[in-house]
Parts: structure tokens; C-alpha cells; sequence
């Protein structure tokens, strides 16, 4: 038996008789629709799966700009009399058919990705064709026109538009200020930069969302408690390129934590008593990890988000202006000791036992973000009474004197 899809839509043409072009909803968007005629399968770790799931998630409202669309094939397509949805009459293979999504399945991908999610898109639209009735060799024949040609990052499109000068100026002054060199690609297939995924310009600007207390603030009013780190701009916005320009001058610091917790990683793997032995979650002693300092390499591997959490907590210890409410040199190392020894060891140890080794899924556990950042708060706490007692320890002193 043929099935039936339903496609929502807000207008839609004949190019020809036997093909339908539409501007189609994404919230209700079929993510079940067969992939008979796809030359391959949608892959989640693919550049192009990532990139269209940034885009949809980022600004849904500017997808149908954005976005090529989706070619589908049909038996029979038959409109609603309002003319607000269409029918398709779908023939799978087993039917001696080949209808179904000739190309999109990353597109399709990724709805049903953002959907999971809960993400909001009411307001996505993107733009179908819809062959009608296609012979099983004329829908191969579309599909394998439609896959020839290799995706461009949106990390190229970006850099192509001018947006990363701003970052690009930044990190120049900073390697001649003290006399560092960095490691930064900036757009695909960049020669003379590692493709590791800590040298990536998008990371750098996971590490400043990471500082940010003022988007992403568990006690206040913000609709996102804790950094996104799947999420990668596919273009820049003037208010982005504003609100990262403010975070600059903490990327430093930002980028220290995290080498100093790998330096702390390398350590506890390398203590003659554990040779050979690894006990903690998402770390591999057969890779490398490069940061974007180039001073900075390690005999392990380690997933590109893995400090973010950690990173994260340091943002309890900012105000509304970005500024250090306790001088950073202060309490940044005892703070990573106690983070480290108190929570993330023992947390990237027992997900380990429990064999959740995916680096990518240890590093979004909400759980351990918010452990992290409830520890913070108390540190400062403590801090803050502990210079307050002191200083009015100095205070009796004095006057006593």
C-alpha cells in the first residue's frame, strides 16, 4: 500500500506538470519520508549536517534565504482545498516505486535533530520541489546531480565576509604584546594550521560564549542557563560582533583554564603508579591535542569542548561589565585544583565505569554544568568572607596601634 505524508506549506507552483515547487513549514516538516532515491545516507558527524543544523537553529527566520531546499519525489501529490498542505503518495522500493527525498536527507537531518531538542521552528520555512511520477533511473540521475558538489564551511563564509578581522586583529596584538604565535584556522582546508579542533576560530568563540554571565546566567532572567557549544554562527550580526568584541579581552584567560586543565590531565595520566591506565571518560593516550597557543601540545586526545564546562564556572567571578570581582591571579589556579580534584576528575571517572566514553555527550551533561557552577558560587562566597575578615582583621590591627 502506498503511504501518505502530509506537507505543510504557505504557497506553492506548478514549474511544470509533473513538478510542484513550495515554500514549506520546517515545524511539521515528515523527517520519516523515505531515501530511496538519496546516493547516501545523512551522517551527523558530517561538516554538512552541522552546518545546516547551525543555521536552522541559529536564525530559523533566515533559513529559506540560506538554505538550497529539498527535492523530493512523489507518486501523486494532491493539494488541500485551501491550498495550505499537500498530499504526497509515496511508493517505496518494496512497491516498485523509488519516491522519497532524492536530496536533503541532512536537511530532513536536522529538523528532526532541532526538533528533539524542543528548538522554536515556527517561524523556518524552506523550499521543496516535489517531482511527480519520476521513472526509479530519472530519480538516481537527479540525486546523484544534486550530491556532486562538496560543501563550503560556514566558517569559510564567514571568514570570506570579512566578519573574523575583528578576532584576527585582536590575537595579532596580542602575539606581538607577548611574543606568542597562534594556531587559528579560519576558514576550509586552511594551509599551515592543524585541523585539530581546538585550532578552530569557532572554538575560540565557544571559550568567550563560555565567559559571557550576562546571556547565560542560571539566577537571571535568560532563556539559555548555560553555553550552547553546538552552536557555531553561520554569519556574524553587528550586535554578535559587538557583544564578542566586549569578551575579547578575556580570552586570554579563557584560554589559559583550559591549557592549565590539560596540563593538570597530563599530570594525572602520567604518574609512574597509573602508566598505562586511563580512567577518565573521552581521553585518548593514542592521540595528540594541539591548542590554538602554539606553545601548548598534548599526548592525549581530547574532545574540542571538553574545558567548557570548566571555562564556564570562572564566569561567576565576573560583573555585569566583564571585569574580575576578585583579581584573577588570586584564586584562578586554587580554583581549578579544587574544580578538578572536587568535581571533574571524579566526574569524567565514573562516566568512564559507566562506558560513556563520547566526548561530545560528556561535555553537553547539563548536570556537571550546573555542579560546576553551583561550586563556583560557593568559592566565591568563601572567598569574598575570607577578604572581608581579613580585612578587618588589618583594620583592628591599626587601630589598636
Amino acid at each position: 500500500m502506498p503511504k501518505n505524508w502530509i506537507i505543510k506549506v504557505d504557497n506553492y507552483f506548478h514549474a511544470n506538470p509533473d513538478c510542484i515547487i513550495a515554500t514549506a513549514h520546517v515545524d511539521t516538516f515528515p523527517t520519516d519520508l523515505p531515501l530511496e532515491p538519496n546516493i547516501r545516507e545523512p551522517n551527523r558527524k558530517s561538516s554538512t549536517y552541522r552546518q545546516i543544523f547551525d543555521s536552522l537553529t541559529t536564525e530559523p527566520q533566515k533559513f529559506f534565504e540560506r538554505h538550497s531546499g529539498i527535492v523530493l519525489c512523489a507518486n501523486k501529490v494532491k493539494p488541500s482545498k485551501d491550498k495550505k498542505q499537500l498530499e504526497l503518495e509515496v511508493l517505496e522500493a518494496a512497491e516498485g516505486g523509488s519516491d522519497g527525498i532524492i536530496n536533503g536527507g541532512h536537511t530532513v537531518l536536522a529538523f528532526d535533530s532541532a526538533k528533539n531538542y524542543k528548538y522554536d521552528l515556527s517561524v523556518a520555512r524552506v523550499k521543496i520541489t516535489i517531482h511527480i511520477g519520476l521513472e526509479e533511473t530519472e530519480a538516481k540521475d537527479i540525486a546523484l546531480a544534486s550530491n556532486t558538489t562538496s560543501p563550503v564551511d560556514s566558517r569559510s563564509k564567514v571568514n570570506a565576509r570579512g566578519d573574523y578581522d575583528f578576532i584576527k586583529s585582536y590575537l595579532a596584538q596580542l602575539e606581538l604584546k607577548e611574543s606568542r604565535r597562534f594556531r587559528v584556522a579560519y576558514y576550509q582546508n586552511q594551509s599551515g594550521v592543524p585541523k585539530n579542533t581546538h585550532c578552530n576560530v569557532t572554538h575560540l568563540f565557544k571559550l568567550l560564549n563560555c565567559l559571557d554571565r550576562n546571556r547565560y546566567n542560571p539566577e537571571g532572567n535568560t532563556r539559555s542557563k548555560h553555553p550552547a557549544v553546538s552552536s557555531t554562527p553561520s554569519q556574524l550580526s553587528d550586535a554578535e560582533r559587538e557583544r564578542l568584541t566586549k569578551l575579547l579581552p578575556l580570552l586570554a584567560k579563557a584560554m589559559w583554564i583550559e591549557q592549565r586543565l590539560y596540563d593538570i590531565i597530563q599530570e594525572y595520566i602520567s604518574k609512574p603508579k597509573r602508566k598505562g591506565i586511563n580512567d577518565l571518560a573521552s581521553i585518548d593516550m593514542r592521540k595528540n591535542t594541539l591548542l590554538a597557543d602554539s606553545k601548548y601540545s598534548f599526548g592525549f586526545g581530547a574532545p574540542g569542548d571538553l574545558a567548557l564546562p570548566i571555562v564556564a564556572s570562572y564566569r561567576v567571578f565576573l560583573d555585569k561589565d566583564y571585569n574580575w570581582i576578585v583579581p584573577f591571579e588570586d584564586f584562578s589556579e586554587d580554583f581549578l585544583q579544587q574544580l578538578w580534584g572536587s568535581y571533574f576528575r571524579k566526574y569524567l571517572i565514573s562516566e568512564k565505569i559507566a562506558g560513556n566514553t563520547v566526548g561530545a555527550k560528556i561535555c553537553r551533561n547539563q548536570e556537571i554544568w550546573d555542579s560546576l557552577y553551583i561550586f563556583a558560587q560557593s568559592y566565591l562566597n568563601q572567598l569574598l568572607v575570607k577578604m572581608v575578615n581579613s580585612a578587618k582583621r588589618e583594620e583592628l590591627t591599626l587601630t589598636q596601634g
